[in-house]
């Protein structure tokens, strides 16, 4: 049956109209839902604040993080929302919001562990185990993580598809998040993207850094056992020193990054341990170099660990010793993925009002296990500033004295939650 011409235009027109509609519907629903998250989030902050100082109080160390890991899950039980996994790499949470949602799937992660640190900061939510402190903010990027969920979970009707709360133990040296990678919490649902944030005390408060690209290092380890001949301190011609040895190793092992490694490529090596010895008037029979590698490539990964073993080699033997080397691999070089990043600013520059500035991240020497999710799906790690407004300086990570910023947590959360909603 042939439909007429005037029918067969009304009905494309009211097909027109319905989809119209349908699209002015979305957009009215995510325009409400972006208007609200910061109410949202202002309703949850006096209770993410307290959950932050309750972390700081009582700190855990890598793959002990029972308690903390906990109090997060009973807390997301209580919403309701949430398909919960615990014991994820021993003390590990994956939290899925949506998992049934049909659109793609994002995920968020935080770490947990704390550091072998006694606490000088002074605050009344000092650490009070003994030894250990959130020296390096992971009470302040868990905080920021459960408050996105929760914030989140007010308005879920408005995301399109899946989001995982990944809550990470022992970044630090731990390697959490190879574990949690080889656990699969980047499938069922896979996850498309992911997105992490670290509290950066040089950076001011309201601004944000990232980069393109590798932006953390190869975090590699080594030992040098140095092998003499020991004997009486006054009597060294008849012995071989292995701490003057030691000592000249440590001197001819800066040549590398200043004579080996080319001038645009960045590097590091440091000798942080000289073991050796039991008495003023013994030389010993040995003594042991520890230290860390730092590079941005493999290439100049590899050729920094080759001259590391020839120099070592070549002036134990010269001085009548013997060395060995051991290199332990350590975390790979975090890489940002382009896409992943120009996502991030483009969602972020919508908030000013939280986020006044993004600024271009250098390249940065220290080692983050994040890079094991970075090396499976498109990833984008970002610095939050903690610095508050009218300070010259702030307490550096991994400082005693250091303090994850409450202020920066509203915008913490707010960028993660921008991202989702975005998504």
């Amino acid at each position: 049956m042939l439909i007429p011409p005037f029918l067969l235009k009304q009905r494309l027109q009211e097909k027109r109209i319905a989809k119209t509609l349908r699209q002015l519907l979305v957009l009215k629903t995510f325009e409400f839902s972006m208007s609200t998250i910061p109410a949202i989030i202002s309703q949850y902050l006096p209770e993410i604040i307290d959950f932050r100082h309750d972390l700081h109080r009582y700190p855990e160390i890598g793959y002990e993080e029972r308690e903390t890991s906990s109090k997060i899950a009973n807390r997301l039980e209580a919403v309701g929302q949430f398909e919960i996994e615990t014991g994820i790499a021993k003390t590990g949470i994956v939290a899925t919001l949506g998992a049934e949602k049909p659109g793609p799937c994002i995920a968020l992660r935080a770490d947990m562990d704390c550091l072998p640190i006694v606490e000088t900061s002074g605050k009344p939510w000092a650490s009070q185990n003994h030894g250990y402190m959130h020296a390096c903010g992971h009470d302040g990027h868990t905080s920021c993580l459960l408050g996105t969920a929760l914030t989140l979970s007010e308005i879920s009707d408005s995301i399109k598809g899946p989001v995982k709360f990944l809550f990470q133990p022992a970044e630090e040296g731990g390697a959490g998040g190879e574990k949690m990678v080889n656990a699969g919490v980047l499938a069922d649902p896979e996850v498309a993207m992911i997105f992490g944030l670290h509290g950066w005390p040089g950076l001011p408060l309201g601004e944000i850094a990232t980069r393109a690209g590798p932006i953390m290092a190869n975090a590699d380890e080594f030992e040098i056992t140095v092998y003499g001949k020991g004997g009486h301190a006054a009597y060294p011609h008849v012995c071989i020193d292995p701490i003057l040895i030691a000592s000249n190793l440590v001197t001819a092992l800066q040549s590398i990054t200043s004579r080996n490694v080319p001038s645009q490529e960045e590097a590091v090596v440091t000798v942080a341990k000289f073991e050796g010895g039991s008495a003023f008037n013994i030389i010993p029979e040995q003594v042991t170099l520890l230290g860390t590698v730092r590079t941005m490539t493999e290439k100049t990964q590899e050729l920094v660990f080759e001259q590391l073993t020839s120099i070592s080699n070549g002036i134990a033997e010269s001085m009548g010793g013997r060395a060995e080397i051991r290199i332990k691999k350590g975390y790979p070089v975090l890489v940002n993925d382009a896409k992943a990043v120009d996502y991030l600013k483009e969602q972020i520059s919508k908030i000013p009002q939280f986020v006044k500035r993004i600024h271009q991240m250098p390249a940065q020497m220290v080692g983050e296990d994040f890079a094991f999710f970075a090396k499976e799906i498109p990833a984008c790690f970002f610095a939050l500033g903690l610095r508050p407004p009218g300070e010259e300086t702030y307490p550096q990570l991994h400082q005693s004295d250091f303090d994850f910023n409450d202020d920066a947590l509203p915008i913490g959360i707010r960028c993660f939650s921008e991202l989702v909603m975005n998504f």
